[in-house]
């Protein structure tokens, strides 16, 4: 089958940083689906696993956000049936969504948005089952608390979900984050009541702006960076999560005298891990669906960037590494 590899660490600006390959069929494990993959979505992770990978290993297929049909089932599996159209983000440690075809654990899947067209479906996968988890799982956020919730970097494909759940599942008064108009006018689309500059120190926006301290930070985007501006603003018992890597350390004491809790979230760690609730995610997946068909979540597809191909893919991965993407970019199969 089609696919497409990366051959080693390469920089973007190097033509064969990404190349068309004959790729093995995929092999059903018990709970797996076979899936005809209709359309990907890119993100960070895309181009930071690109750049990280082993010289010595064997070129690797990657991609995580896809939409498609199942075309087989494994012995075990459930859930789902040849022929239904289905939406997930996939493993870290499996052959990626870049390929004609892919096999994927039945229980990290979700049935696609009827509303939605595959495309606009593989923008939201990954980027939802991180904001969910993140929100109501790792800073275990209430539903009918009146707290401000503080979105830093809110125009990226987290945020952007990020401000709609808790938008349309909390009574949370949502402040985000953002730099350019454009930025700030999306942040205001997705459902912020507020966007404040982080150019400017965090916490001294937050004060010019008469907002309350926040009980939770949503730290998306170089927490590093803006780490001790996060801790001056945060409110007293509140709680900072994270899904960056700070590449660094951070000088986690004064969140002593506040007793506030730092938090990570990798949406990775169930799938990889097979944790005994890895079901979950199947979960979160179908009530993002719902959610997205009745009209409350939408999709944060802003471009497709045309048919799979190792050039617009390569297109895809400079608009990631620029640092200016909104939303999420897709891409059509092969």
């Amino acid at each position: 089958m089609k696919a497409i590899a990366t051959p080693g660490p390469r920089p973007v600006t190097d033509p064969i940083a990404l190349i068309g390959v004959e790729a093995p069929e995929p092999t059903l494990r018990p709970h797996d689906l076979l899936v005809d993959v209709k359309a990907v979505a890119l993100n960070p992770a895309d181009a930071a696993i690109r750049q990280s990978r082993d010289p010595e290993e064997a070129p690797g297929i990657l991609g995580y956000d896809a939409a498609g049909v199942v075309r087989a089932v494994g012995e075990a599996v459930t859930l789902f049936r040849a022929g239904d159209e289905v939406f997930y983000a996939g493993q870290l440690d499996r052959p990626g969504s870049n390929a004609e075809r892919q096999a994927v654990d039945e229980r990290i899947v979700g049935p696609k948005p009827a509303s939605l067209t595959f495309a606009e479906a593989a923008a939201l996968p990954l980027t939802a089952v991180t904001a969910w988890e993140l929100l109501f799982e790792r800073m275990r956020a209430g539903r009918e608390e009146t707290a401000t919730l503080l979105v830093v970097g809110g125009a990226g494909g987290v945020g952007s979900i990020l401000i709609q759940i808790a938008r349309a599942l909390t009574r949370l008064r949502i402040v985000a984050t953002a730099s350019r108009p454009e930025t700030r006018e999306w942040c205001l689309k997705m459902g912020a009541h507020a966007v404040i500059d982080h150019r400017t120190p965090i916490d001294e926006a937050l004060a010019a702006a008469g907002e309350a301290a926040p009980r939770y930070i949503a730290s998306l985007t170089q927490t590093k960076l803006h780490f001790d501006a996060l801790v001056r603003a945060v409110e007293p018992q509140g709680i900072i999560g994270t899904i960056d890597n700070p590449h660094g350390e951070l000088n986690v004491a004064p969140l002593m005298q506040k007793s506030v809790a730092l938090v990570w979230e990798w949406m990775f760690t169930r799938p990889v891990h097979q944790t005994p609730d890895l079901i979950r995610q199947h979960e979160i997946l179908a009530e993002v669906s719902a959610l997205v068909d009745a009209g409350t979540l939408r999709t944060t597809l802003t471009e497709t960037l045309g048919k799979l191909s190792p050039e617009t893919l390569l297109e895809g991965h400079r608009r990631l590494e620029s640092g200016t993407t909104i939303g999420k970019l897709a891409l059509e199969g092969f």
